[in-house]
């Protein structure tokens, strides 16, 4: 039986929202998401666009926008009567997810290696430290924006398309992310040696291998998840996408 939102929200207090009425929809959507993506509103739960009009104290329009906007990201199910579902965690999603960033991240990589300005290295390094303070917090939501951060540094040179859509499959990914790091909290150290690995190869103007390095960590994490969520998931679309971007891949 589903959870209702107002059982999942009952004890949380509400953000000081709309203080800009041109985004409300925004505001809406990117405080869902955050609850969603925190596991706060968890798989299963039901929402209801009126009720959470209600609640937010707004009219249904920004609050159908919003939800438009989560189902766009697959965080929820929406049905004709206006009531929606947070998405279940499916392991064939994560595989497919991560094979695309796997093959889109790792091509930004191999464009990015070498042509880094000076201010991108000194920004990409100020985020491994940031992480590593927040990490000692446990400050996983900061961790995620920095490391997102990160990320969209070492495919810097990506052209706006590419960077759009790496983009998007990033935010897609994030509660995945989330999940496995609540599940493995060990695999911050892992992750941070591999981040420094993949700056390295960038500032060499290693392309093959800084596309490589950005194959297997994707992998990893993917890998991780998807054992979690299913045991005998081989992630068979995450192997292929290693195999054409990482390390038995032709340099180019």
């Amino acid at each position: 039986m589903p959870v209702r939102v107002d059982e999942a929200l009952e004890n949380i207090a509400l953000p000081e929202l709309l203080r800009h009425p041109r985004e409300i929809s925004s505001e809406l959507h990117t405080h869902l998401r955050r609850l969603i993506n925190d596991g706060v509103i968890a798989p299963g739960t039901e929402l209801n666009q009126a009720d959470l009009a209600r609640r937010f104290n707004v009219s249904r329009i920004p609050m159908r926008e919003a939800f438009r906007m989560l189902q766009q990201e697959g965080l929820i199910d929406v049905e004709l009567n206006q009531r929606a579902t947070v998405r279940a965690l499916d392991a064939d999603e994560v595989d497919q997810l991560y094979a695309m960033r796997i093959t889109l991240e790792s091509l930004g990589a191999r464009i990015t290696a070498g042509s880094m300005t000076d201010e991108e290295v000194r920004l990409a390094k100020g985020c491994l430290a940031t992480m590593r303070k927040v990490k000692r917090r446990k400050d996983m939501t900061e961790w995620i924006a920095v490391h997102r951060e990160f990320h969209r540094l070492c495919t810097a040179r990506a052209g706006e398309a590419l960077a759009r859509t790496i983009l998007s499959c990033s935010e897609r990914t994030e509660r995945y992310l989330r999940f496995g790091q609540r599940s493995h909290p060990d695999a911050f150290a892992a992750a941070e040696q591999e981040h420094q690995q993949i700056l390295a190869a960038l500032v060499d103007g290693d392309a093959h291998r800084a596309g490589t390095l950005m194959a297997e960590h994707l992998s990893h994490t993917a890998t991780m998840v998807v054992t979690d969520l299913h045991a005998d998931n081989q992630c068979a679309t995450v192997q292929q996408a290693l195999a054409m971007s990482g390390p038995d891949a032709p340099p180019h």
